[in-house]
């Protein structure tokens, strides 16, 4: 098998937020209820999937803990979430507001 390369259609394609110490309320809680359940056909949120101690909860999948700088995105399409650590997001080809 080879790896494959990834990107997105368009450049500011998904919701995103950077994790950081000053995140507002709403904003937390834009991103944890915009994260869907993939294995359901409805698509229905994943309540709580994401929080301001840095928890990421990727449906059916598991936790990430989410670092300072890191920012966590969301597929607006399907509910997806993604995670780029800050070091990723400082280096690569990112673009990110």
């Amino acid at each position: 098998m080879a790896t494959l390369t990834l990107g997105t259609n368009a450049t500011t394609s998904l919701t995103s937020l950077k994790f950081t110490g000053n995140m507002t309320a709403a904003d937390v809680a834009s991103i944890a209820a915009a994260v869907k359940n993939d294995q359901n056909a409805a698509l229905p949120v994943y309540p709580g999937a994401f929080s301001a101690q840095g928890l990421l909860f990727i449906p059916n999948r598991g936790v990430l803990n989410v670092l300072p700088g890191d920012y966590v995105g969301v597929d607006a399409t399907t509910g997806w979430p993604i995670l780029v650590s800050a070091k990723a997001i400082a280096s690569g080809p990112w673009t990110h507001s």
